[in-house]
């Protein structure tokens, strides 16, 4: 029996839960679905993450503004993928932040990410009609981009930590409430996505320098919140040890389909219930089958694109 396209049978709705990190910090996770949050500086806001439409966004504003009426300056926008920055408009922020790898890619593939991700995933796509366009930033950095919150709140630290689940992959690090939001380069008890990866660089610098900052709160891209070290230490291992697992599975094999086979077989029993692990396998494994036979960029996904692979892979 053929199995559903990507997301597209996936149509219940997620529950939500607001989370206080720290004073002033906040985070929504919903049962696997793109995790979003926010940081009050002593008259402003920094939102994380955009959601997919603005109508989605303003549902994670009104839920905010239970909390804090500060005005929203700065939207930080993890990386280019369509799920996380296209609900932009909603925030009406006065700078939207990205590295500057992520302006690129937007220019360079935002349109056709934007359609695959809504034929993916349309039930993260609420009233997909009430997006503007293209989100593009306003301000861009290669190293580092720090934001004074005020009073004694101190800085938030917006880093390039190296090519990982794409070429222009941020974290935010709050160093006074040892809180890291990490995007999809740190996901926690969910899948990853690997289908715009840099696999090598991913599972071995790039975390490098993510563990380097020693946050005791990690809030990943999908999943549940990582407190304590042990718990952050668990996030970043199980996001090392399932791009070892792929390097390791389709390294050995002689075909994409028996790369994809091997790499399903291996990771299914750690991983295969957690969210959107089906979904996103064999996107994940084209693209490293691809990085391990010399294109070293990724390839463009389209909804054309995207189905062919599904169904030479997954059906």
């Amino acid at each position: 029996m053929a199995k559903p396209f990507a997301s597209s049978a996936d149509l219940g709705e997620k529950r939500q839960s607001l989370e206080v990190l720290a004073e002033g910090v906040y985070a929504l996770t919903a049962e696997g679905d793109p995790n979003v949050g926010a940081i009050e500086a002593e008259d402003f806001l920094v939102c994380f993450e955009a959601l997919a439409t603005p109508v989605a966004a303003r549902q994670w504003l009104a839920r905010l503004r239970e909390h804090t009426d500060k005005p929203i300056r700065y939207l930080v926008l993890s990386h280019y993928h369509a799920v996380r920055v296209l609900g932009a408009s909603a925030f009406g922020a006065d700078v939207i932040v990205t590295h500057d790898k992520t302006r690129e890619l937007i220019a360079e593939r935002g349109e056709q990410d934007w359609a695959s991700e809504y034929a993916r995933m349309p039930r993260l796509f609420k009233e997909p009609e009430s997006i503007p366009g293209l989100t593009w930033p306003t301000a861009t950095f290669s190293d580092t981009f720090t934001i004074d919150l005020g009073g004694d709140r101190g800085d938030l630290v917006l880093a390039y930590c190296g090519r990982g689940h794409t070429e222009g992959d941020l974290v935010a690090w709050l160093p006074r409430r040892r809180v890291m939001f990490a995007g999809d380069l740190v996901e926690s008890q969910a899948a990853l996505y690997t289908g715009d990866a840099f696999h090598h660089d991913w599972s071995t610098t790039t975390l490098d320098k993510v563990a380097s900052f020693g946050a005791e709160t990690l809030v990943g891209g999908r999943g549940a919140v990582a407190r304590g070290k042990a718990g952050v230490d668990a996030a970043i291992g199980q996001t090392r040890d399932f791009l070892a697992v792929m390097l390791r599975e389709a390294g050995a094999a002689g075909t994409l389909k028996e790369a994809f086979d091997r790499t399903h077989r291996a990771l299914a029993p750690r991983y295969g219930s957690w969210p959107i692990f089906e979904h996103c396998l064999p996107f994940n494994v084209s693209r490293l089958w691809d990085q391990l036979h010399g294109v070293e960029r990724p390839r463009i996904w389209t909804a054309e694109r995207d189905r062919e692979v599904w169904d030479q892979l997954q059906s």
